[in-house]
């Protein structure tokens, strides 16, 4: 079986391949670093297995994610991301048995479980995922977003720009973990899983200006 790798963390990408390498069910291994690199190597093999970190990877919505996915349907899925919305979570479940989630927080025994259901063509929902969607009820259209620190403020309007993480923490004098940690809060504080909901989200609530940018 084919596995591609669309994660664009290096260390991520290493852990991945070590544990894949253990798996006798796979016969070749792909990185993909964008979108553009995924769709090409989905046209090479699309029966692949693929496992897709989708907060930092350049999907702008999980309706664009399952338009991919309709259009290779005997591909699998395995999402491995920091944190994920509730709301992206149930559509994404609720739209395709294709897809297995688990967290990158979570301990090995949980991620080779993962790995052996994508493996057998069975989905896999970690106990951290079932827990989430089943534990929170969807947030109210008219909630508002929790207010951003300044700093995360204008690490998100550089974000706006289309700056990658690695420019803003170069410009900035900073660490990548540093800018990627303001990313993760700027997410969980809008409720996002990505650069250009989060935008959208800021503009719509005020935060960034949409003079400022052309989104």
């Amino acid at each position: 079986m084919t596995y591609i790798i669309a994660d664009n963390q290096y260390i991520t990408r290493a852990g991945l391949l070590f544990l894949l390498q253990q798996q006798s069910e796979v016969t070749q291994l792909v990185i993909a670093n964008n979108k553009q690199e995924l769709i090409q190597q989905l046209r090479h093999h699309p029966e692949a297995a693929i496992i897709l970190d989708y907060t930092l990877f350049d999907t702008s919505t999980a309706d664009e994610l399952l338009v991919i996915a309709s259009r290779y349907d005997q591909v699998r899925w395995l999402l491995f991301s920091d944190e994920l919305t509730s709301s992206f979570l149930r559509q994404i479940i609720y739209s395709s048995e294709r897809f297995s989630i688990v967290m990158k927080e979570e301990n090995e025994t949980e991620i080779n479980r993962a790995l052996a259901a994508l493996n057998g063509g069975d989905r896999y929902l970690s106990p951290q995922v079932v827990h989430q969607i089943e534990g929170e009820q969807p947030q109210s259209q008219e909630e508002k977003p929790q207010p951003l620190t300044k700093s995360e403020c204008a690490i998100l309007k550089e974000i706006a720009l289309g700056k990658s993480t690695k420019e803003i923490a170069n410009e900035k004098n900073l660490s990548f973990h540093t800018i990627n940690s303001h990313r993760k809060n700027i997410f969980r504080k809008l409720k996002v899983n990505n650069a250009q909901e989060a935008v959208r989200q800021a503009i719509k609530s005020g935060i960034i200006e949409l003079m400022e940018y052309y989104i």
